[in-house]
């Protein structure tokens, strides 16, 4: 379990290169640069297949299992998309952020799981440290007028919640399946670019290269790493740790000389790193047991 959790926040750590590479993309509109990443993403698994095929005989896939990840996958995306086209970024990404909490919240309806206060208070706290990156240290603004933004938000954090956590119900679902997730989200993308964007490709090799830096780890490793910390890992553990994301995204973007480090970044890592290690102290308890046993 300590190992598929720590697979699982790989994922985490991936995701933290989002914003620097999405910037160094250019001007790419979201839908067309979801649409590529997605399908470098899809070559991503092909490759992993050569390495680690998938088990002869499994058996079929339940159709739950790929509406539950297609609607993952594309819906968090297009949903996102949409925020972001309706409310002010700062909210919208605030409101979308709930899904860690959600994760850790509704992990106690998963069978075999349960849930402790120290979880709850992990995820808490790693929330309060991602509104101060969010925020920059100022106040939010919740207009009436950017309600539908609002919404689509909030549909963002229930669904990437929900494709983690209904994904944790089907093990047996090998990770290979993410490929065909991965190859759905990017024809989808293609038709919602053709339907509501105007074309803009990458310019120079720098763009080129920071767009293939997107899918092969951020839109690519990363779904297939979260994949396997998400059915074999903590989820609980998870999802606390899951708010280092933003905060990771940071000091990515100060160490990349877009950033300036403040007082509020080390507030922001005191209270994640706090909040992660406080949800996982179930984890570090079982583990030493079994060790204290085993000696």
């Amino acid at each position: 379990m300590a190992r598929a959790t720590l697979i699982g926040f790989c994922a985490v750590a991936m995701w933290a290169l989002l914003a620097l590479l999405t910037d160094a993309s250019g001007a790419v509109p979201p839908f067309l640069l979801s649409a590529i990443t997605f399908t470098i993403g899809t070559c991503v698994g092909l490759v992993a297949r050569l390495f680690m095929p998938a088990a002869g005989g499994a058996a079929k896939i339940p159709r739950q299992v790929w509406v539950i990840g297609i609607a993952g996958l594309f819906g968090y995306h297009f949903f996102y998309f949409t925020a972001l086209r309706n409310a002010p970024a700062v909210e919208a990404s605030l409101i979308a952020y709930l899904w860690p909490l959600l994760i850790v919240l509704g992990s106690a309806l998963m069978p075999g799981e349960r849930l402790a206060w120290n979880h709850v208070a992990g995820a808490l706290l790693g929330l309060a440290g991602t509104v101060l990156i969010v925020t920059k240290g100022g106040g939010l603004a919740f207009d009436a007028r950017y309600a539908f933004g609002y919404a689509m938000a909030g549909v963002c954090a229930v669904l990437w919640s929900s494709y983690s956590l209904l994904s944790r119900r089907f093990p047996s679902a090998p990770t290979s399946i993410v490929t065909w997730f991965c190859a759905a989200t990017a024809a989808l993308s293609l038709i919602c670019h053709l339907l509501l964007e105007e074309t803009v490709l990458p310019n120079g090799a720098g763009q080129w290269l920071a767009v293939l830096g997107l899918g092969l780890m951020p839109v690519g490793a990363a779904f297939y790493a979260w994949d396997i910390g998400v059915k074999r890992g903590n989820i609980q553990v998870l999802g606390a740790a899951s708010y280092a994301a933003p905060l990771l995204s940071t000091l990515v973007l100060i160490a990349a000389g877009f950033a300036e480090p403040s007082w509020r970044i080390l507030a922001a890592c005191v209270l994640i790193t706090g909040g992660a290690a406080l949800a996982a102290k179930s984890l570090f308890l079982r583990k030493r047991a079994a060790s204290e046993a085993n000696a």
